[in-house]
């Protein structure tokens, strides 16, 4: 599906759907590694949802705590009929759940400032060898600027910031941080022996 044919695009205004390079990348990881559950944190209207559904056979849970972004994403994803489950709820609410299961991917892709807060859940609900994919982790640029960042993006980029160090130290992730779009992290969870 085009990005122009998806229900509550307005041309007006700034969309936040991801860049085209960092889609062909995020379709590439979906082609290549064939996940059977994904989980997206930050679901907006369902583009990138449509996009990895489209890109392997998965079944994809999407989390939005916007009520109409939800059911716009809920029309877009219809198509998918039973393999895309929109759930109208916060991120933090729902990961912190223990009866969800594990997943393949997880796509990160919701509050930027939470991705630091979020990691421990995600970590427990990935698989072994599974992928953790964060995008927009350099804000903007701002993550990689020098110097004083405004006061109101502060605590976003100090916690991005947190989240890739913590996650390129991490010794149960190898991860790989790519200057496309507005920085797309990878983290595949190493298989335990």
């Amino acid at each position: 599906m085009n990005k122009k044919e998806f229900i509550g695009i307005n041309k007006d205004e700034y969309v936040p759907i991801m860049k085209d390079e960092s889609i062909t990348l995020l379709v590439k990881l979906c082609i290549d590694n064939k996940p059977k559950r994904i989980l997206e944190i930050g679901t907006y209207i369902g583009y990138s949802a449509s996009v990895m559904l489209s890109a392997c056979d998965a079944e994809l849970v999407t989390l939005e705590k916007n009520a109409e972004n939800a059911k716009l994403a809920k029309e877009n994803l219809s198509q998918f009929g039973e393999r895309a489950s929109v759930v109208y709820i916060d991120a933090g609410d729902y990961i912190a759940r223990q009866d969800i299961g594990k997943f393949d991917l997880i796509f990160l892709d919701g509050a930027k400032g939470q991705y630091i807060n979020y990691l421990p859940y995600l970590k427990n609900l990935l698989n072994d060898n599974g992928l953790l994919v964060a995008d927009n982790v350099y804000f903007h640029g701002l993550v990689k600027q020098e110097g004083v960042i405004k006061h109101k993006l502060r605590t976003i980029v100090v916690n991005l910031r947190k989240f890739l160090d913590a996650i390129k130290n991490d010794v149960e992730f190898d991860t790989v941080i790519y200057d496309i779009g507005d920085g797309l992290s990878v983290s595949r969870k190493k298989i335990k022996s």
